[in-house]
Parts: C-alpha cells; structure tokens; sequence
C-alpha cells in the first residue's frame, strides 16, 4: 500500500504510474475525499481545543465555588459536534481506504514502461539441445510408462489437475527435496512449513486481494483462502512485527501446494502441466534493509537461476515492462525455461522487489540501534522454483530415444 501522505504529494507520479501498470482506479475521488478529510481534521482540532479549555474552566470555577451550569451545557454541545465530526471523519477514512487499498505499487524507474511486448531478455543460459530424434512433448512422454495421468486428475478433481504416478511422483519429491536441501545449505535461508489456507487479512497484506480475488480458492462456510503461492502465508508471518534491524536480511524458504483458478486463462494454452490449477512450489521470501533492496533482488535472482544451472536447463532472464508487473511489484524478472519438446519458454520463476508496499499493508517494521523511530523493511520473493512448468523443461530437455529420462546428476541423491 502506498503511504497517505506519498499519494498526496507525489500525485503526478502515482498517475503515471497506473497509467505505465494499464489500471485506473479514481485518484480524483481519493483526493477529494483527503481535502475533505482534512478540513473536518482541522475543525475537529479546534472543537477539541475548545472542548479541553472548557474542562479546565469547569474545573477551575469548581474549586473556586462558582456555578458551572452554563459551561456544562456549551461543552455538551461542542461535545455533540465532536461527535458529528468524528463520525464523519471515520466514513472519509473508510471510503479513501477502500482506494488506497485498489492503488498499485510505483514501478522502479529501471523499469521498461510498456506491456509485454516490452519485456526485456537480460541474459541467456545453456546452449539449444541438438537430438538424433524428434524430441517428444511432456505430454507424450508422460504416457510412457503411465508417469503423469490428466485424465485422471480430471475424474478426480476436473481439469487443470494433474496426476503423478511411479517415476515422476518420485520426481516431484525428489525435486522439493533438492531445492530445499539446496537454498537451505548453500543460500542460507530458513525452512518454514506453514498452512495452505489463509485467511483474508494475509491474502490482502500481500496484495493478492482485492485485486485478484476471482482468481483464488475460497472456502464457502469461513472466510478462508487456499494459498496461490507460498509467498502469502510466509510474508505474513511477521505481520505487525519490529524487527530488530540488525538481524537484516531474514531469508525463509518453503515448499507448498499452489492453488489457483486461472480464472483469466481463457484462450491460453492449457495442455498437460502448462496451466494447472495445483502445482508444487518451493517460495524463497526476503525482508531486507531498504538500502540494499535493488541488490538483493539480484541476489535472488541468482538463487533461483542456481537450481536451474544444477538442473542443467537451458534458460533465460526477463525483466518485467510495468504492464507486466503484479499489483504490488515494483520490479520482477522472470526465469523462462526452454522445453524443446513443446519448442517454447515456460516461466518457471519470478523473483520481486515490493519495496515498502507490501509491509506497509501488514505493518512489517525494522529498528536498527541508533534509529529514531521504526521504518518499514522491503518484502521480496521468488519461486526458487514452480515444479509444474520446470518438470515440462526438465524432462524434455534430459529425455532419450527411447522415451526414458536421463536426470541430471544433481538429482541423483533424491531419485533412488
């Protein structure tokens, strides 16, 4: 959430960027309420001023013996009017908030303005496999030896839910197991195992509601969530805590179930393990000193780009134009990974700088020693990484002529 007070003296800006993000929401009707607000603010000073005064008046003709009648009545009255006002303020207060809430985060001015068409390849990996064969999709190689069932996850659940079954369920935890094992002991990050539901607090502290709510899972009898992403309940985690700011930059990592409707993926490309509506994460989340924020992003980067390298996936690094961005992002790369069965790049990452949005919105704070007063820290995170899409490039990539998987060596230790 943008602060109040940036939004008023920053207007121009905050216009511009919506405009950069494709969103409109009615910053005219946001400043007409704040004027508003603060002449009821500055009358309801003066009223409480006169209020206070007329207290001590009472009081002191009290001790002094003399009738208060008369003073009792005028406070009564200013009283009432407080009161009115105070109301009035409160109903200013809840409308602007519901604006503030639906104002997107200021995109980083490293980032390209623009839609997608605007994104930016900032570097490649890996070289394109050559094979004596014509490499299969993960969809064909999924039916060899029964590794993934689509049809079964859609008798069970619907579509959009996928089935592992003898190898690839080996797989996917095999995969878990490594990237946890691997930021855990090499990126020095600290393994939550938090719930899959959340409740609307956490969904709106990280950004995903009002915004995105169509999108998500919600439990019809309690006002609960079924988790898109890890993200949400391990930011969340330190909601309305102050952070002692000498222990900068705390690093969590987590594995979770993922869970989302795809609600706006109509006429996209759904096949196989492409756009599921439950996929297998594993989150990296950061909460850093503000000054070292746009460093950390590129750290995080590279964390994540590590476990592709070990994967020995051919892979390259986008950086988000603002149209691209989420509601709460003020810069992001993508990891796209190649699948050269299927012959195109499936985004497997995204690693995000929320500066102080996030925080601000879950009231997440630092103090270091010396510090005059709290401030907020900057949120990241990154999928480090989704399993869905990079089991696609991993086992498209590393297949055989005869249909058979020859994993990376680095996955050795978790597959027998």
């Amino acid at each position: 959430m943008l602060d109040l007070k940036f939004i008023r003296e920053n207007i121009d800006k905050v216009r511009e960027s919506c405009r950069a993000k494709f969103v409109d929401p009615p910053l005219d009707e946001f400043l007409r309420l704040d004027e508003e607000r603060r002449k009821l603010v500055q009358e309801l000073n003066v009223l409480q001023e006169q209020r206070n005064v007329a207290n001590k008046d009472i009081g002191r003709k009290k001790q002094q013996g003399v009738s208060t009648g008369d003073l009792i009545k005028d406070m009564e009255m200013i009283s009432q009017k407080i009161s009115i006002l105070e109301t009035k303020v409160g109903d200013l207060d809840t409308k602007q908030a519901k604006i503030q809430i639906i104002i997107p985060n200021i995109h980083h001015e490293s980032v390209p303005n623009g839609d997608s068409s605007n994104n930016a390849i900032i570097r490649e990996f890996g070289q394109k496999m050559e094979f004596s064969f014509t490499p299969k999709d993960h969809i064909e190689l999924g039916r060899t030896q029964s590794r993934l069932n689509m049809e079964a996850g859609s008798k069970l659940t619907g579509s959009g839910f996928a089935v592992f079954q003898g190898e690839w369920a080996r797989l996917q935890r095999g995969l878990i197991n490594f990237m946890l094992d691997f930021h855990t002991k090499k990126h020095g990050y600290t393994e939550i195992w938090p719930p899959a539901l959340v409740n609307r607090q956490s969904m709106t502290g990280t950004g995903q509601l009002p915004k995105l709510e169509e999108d998500m899972y919600k439990l019809k009898d309690d006002d609960l969530f079924l988790i898109p992403t890890g993200e949400v309940p391990v930011t969340n985690l330190l909601r309305d805590e102050l952070i002692e700011g000498d222990k900068l930059p705390l690093k969590y990592c987590a594995y979770t179930p993922c869970f989302r409707r795809e609600a706006g993926s109509y006429g996209k490309d759904t096949k196989g393990l492409s756009r599921v509506h439950q996929f297998d994460k594993v989150e990296l989340v950061k909460f850093v000193d503000p000054g070292n924020s746009l460093s950390e992003l590129e750290d995080l980067v590279e964390e994540a780009e590590a476990i592709l390298q070990s994967l020995e996936l051919r892979y390259r690094v986008v950086l988000l134009a603002s149209g691209d961005l989420s509601f709460a992002g003020a810069k992001c790369y993508d990891l796209e990974a190649w699948a050269p069965g299927s012959n195109r790049w499936f985004e497997v990452s995204s690693c995000s700088l929320f500066t102080d949005f996030q925080a601000r919105r879950m009231n997440i704070r630092y103090k270091k020693s010396g510090m005059k007063r709290s401030e907020f820290v900057h949120t990241l995170n990154g999928s480090g990484v989704a399993l869905a899409r990079t089991v696609i490039a991993l086992v498209e990539t590393h297949q055989q002529s005869d249909g058979s998987i020859k994993y990376p060596k680095a996955l050795e230790p978790y597959l027998t």
